[in-house]
């Protein structure tokens, strides 16, 4: 079961915390946190699509496209960071319009946290 985090919730009693009151200023803009982990069942297929992604990029210098091949083929947290767009999550969101989207991906156990040995191989 999903449930949001601590902060905002609907207004109905005992729900959970309430942000304090913002000014107009303050409240114009929200910063939005989310993370997801993700399980990698078929690294070949998440690669290849991730490959043809970047092949298809018409905007991408060669030296970029190549380079980019090289990380999605290496390594499938970032085959992740091409394949996703967090864009997507706003884009028609009524009265919003994204100021700023960064993100990145990073090898992790199913808990969340990074591996012991940074070096490790972890999709064989």
């Amino acid at each position: 079961m999903l449930r949001p985090a601590a902060g905002r919730t609907k207004g109905a009693r005992g729900l959970g915390p309430r942000l304090r009151s913002m000014s107009a200023d303050e409240s114009r803009y929200v910063r939005l946190h989310v993370e997801l982990v993700l399980e990698v069942a078929d690294a070949e297929r998440l690669t290849s699509v991730a490959r043809q992604r970047v092949d298809a990029d018409e905007l991408m210098p060669d030296a970029e496209r190549l380079a980019a091949r090289e990380a999605v083929a290496g390594e499938p947290a970032e085959a992740v960071a091409y394949l996703v767009e967090p864009v997507a999550l706003v884009g028609d969101l009524p009265g919003v319009e994204l100021v700023h989207a960064s993100w990145s991906s990073e090898p992790t156990d199913a808990a969340g946290e990074p591996p012991a040995d940074p070096d490790a191989d972890w999709y064989g």
